[in-house]
């Protein structure tokens, strides 16, 4: 198609996708994310295309295949539009009844619903279900209803008029205060609030300035942004671009782990189609500014979660850490003034453009603002991605949407922040979700990892598990992270064994 020349062309596209599907025509959506994946979606995608045809309803009814719905235990899921009808663990010889009962029907299969534990009684709607009903999912809502590949799915949700909105009606001073006043905080575990990150950057003497997502999600059980980047890539480019905008770069980086294959793949598509509709590239929008984005993908090294060792690694040599006499966002990728956040971080920015700071800031504490997506997992009912207001207790995120811990028994601690985090115990389960609280506790936010464990699991294993992780992750560049974690690996583990001896704990403390 022919580049969008003006914010008004775009909006005229907009009607044009809008103007070509019927609300009330039956659509078919199907989590095709990483999970849902590995449990036999893209078969059941195959299904449903052969069935639909096989009934002759190929142009009565559209399929979708959407990233995560967030409810990875019980995927593949389907959701049948507009009735929002939820099917769950789907094999494509359940297709054949769903075409012909529910579509052609108008019939509900009983089987395929969510069967609530407290009362028995089967839920037909998503919203209904107690594992989506009680979170607010703003940021990650809109995987389930657009195909990551289409671009005019992502601009049939409003997509990109933040983008428009910033380039032509706002400064570039004047987006970076609406994020500032936003308090928008680095989701990805520091919790820098990204207004003053930009400032930096902005105010920086060099011309030359960069943007950059880091997507290099390396705690174990942590999985959010690989599905935010796999389900939703627009969102996160149309963040980027506004961020690129504000700061005065032109030039971004996406530093993705190789081992998201999928996400690459959506990226990869994303951008080409942002390029090929004048989103992104040359005078985009016919605004005038430049903008062009580079996919880097890592070699999977936990340690370039770390800013200043994924620059490093950006510029092509081993993930270091560098020491940081200047802040990155002063001297960042090839010395240049840099920005970066995390995946999660970017997504929340078209949202805070087109709904202004004073929404997003009535979400949350005082101090946490605007919604968390944290990946569930561990000894818990209902494993998956859930996202909460800050200030969410502990105990609503583990029982009221985790469902409690499987097969009655009691539970034990959550760790929360990945391998630099804590482990909070039962007395701690009212304790409301913020960076601040988290950090009090003893723990951290970290990325949003959630491992839930109950009455069976052993601490000391448990600390040994993270311990056995960091070292084997560590780059050896410290001499307390080289030689300790390998001293403390060793204590933890003759704990384990059986072969402790007085005085380790103390010495464990003092390392």
């Amino acid at each position: 198609m022919a580049r969008l020349q003006t914010p008004a062309e775009l909006e005229e596209l907009r009607k044009q996708i809008l103007s070509t599907r019927d609300p009330n025509k039956p659509c078919i959506t199907l989590c095709s994310g990483s999970a849902c994946n590995a449990s036999g979606s893209r078969e059941v995608a195959a299904a449903l295309e052969e069935e639909i045809a096989k009934q002759g309803l190929t142009t009565d009814v559209d399929i979708r295949k959407t990233g995560c719905h967030g409810y990875c235990e019980r995927g593949p899921i389907i959701v049948i539009h507009p009735e929002k009808i939820a099917y769950f663990q789907i094999k494509p010889e359940d297709v054949p009844e769903i075409i012909t009962e529910t579509i052609q029907g108008k019939k509900v299969v009983e089987r395929l619903l969510y069967t609530d534990p407290a009362t028995d009684e089967k839920i037909v709607h998503e919203h209904d279900i107690p594992f989506y009903k009680n979170q607010e999912r703003i940021v990650f809502g809109s995987n389930s209803s657009v195909d990551p590949k289409s671009i005019d799915d992502y601009l049939a949700i409003g997509g990109y008029s933040a983008l428009a909105k910033a380039l032509s009606a706002m400064t570039p001073e004047g987006v970076l205060q609406e994020v500032k006043k936003a308090n928008l905080r680095g989701r990805g575990g520091g919790g820098f609030p990204a207004g003053v990150k930009w400032e930096g950057t902005r105010n920086a003497a060099d011309p030359i300035k960069y943007v950059i997502v880091n997507a290099d999600e390396g705690d174990p059980g942590a999985y959010m942004d690989r599905s935010l980047l796999e389900g939703n890539p627009h969102a996160v480019l149309e963040g980027l671009t506004i961020g690129a905008y504000a700061v005065g770069a032109h030039e971004g980086y996406i530093y993705v782990r190789q081992e998201y294959p999928l996400a690459v793949e959506n990226v990869f598509t994303a951008i080409r189609q942002a390029e090929e509709h004048g989103l992104l590239g040359e005078n985009i929008l016919g605004t005038g500014f430049n903008f062009k984005v580079i996919i880097h993908q890592g070699a999977g090294a936990f340690v370039c979660g770390e800013s200043t060792a994924l620059m490093t690694a950006l510029e092509g040599r081993a993930g270091e850490p560098r020491p940081k006499y200047i802040r990155s966002n002063i001297v960042g990728l090839w010395g240049r003034p840099s920005v970066l956040n995390n995946v999660e971080t970017w997504a929340n920015v078209p949202l805070i453009i087109n709904k202004g700071a004073d929404w997003f800031t009535a979400i949350g504490t005082e101090t946490s603002k605007g919604t968390k997506i944290f990946s569930l997992v561990g000894k818990i009912t209902n494993t998956g991605l859930v996202e909460v207001p800050m200030g969410t207790p502990l105990r609503d995120i583990i029982f009221k949407i985790g469902g409690g811990i499987p097969g009655g028994k009691k539970f034990k601690a959550v760790q929360t922040g990945g391998p630099s985090g804590g482990c909070l115990p039962e007395e701690l389960l009212d304790l409301p979700v913020g960076f601040d609280e988290l950090t009090k506790a003893g723990s951290m936010m970290g990325s949003g990892g959630m491992i839930v464990m109950d009455e069976d699991t052993c601490m000391p294993d448990v600390a040994r598990y993270f311990l056995e992780f960091l070292t084997d992750e560590s780059c050896g560049k410290c001499v307390p992270c080289r030689e300790g974690m390998r001293q403390m690996l060793k204590l933890l583990t003759n704990i384990t064994k059986g072969k402790g001896k007085e005085g380790d704990i103390e010495l464990l403390e003092q390392l």
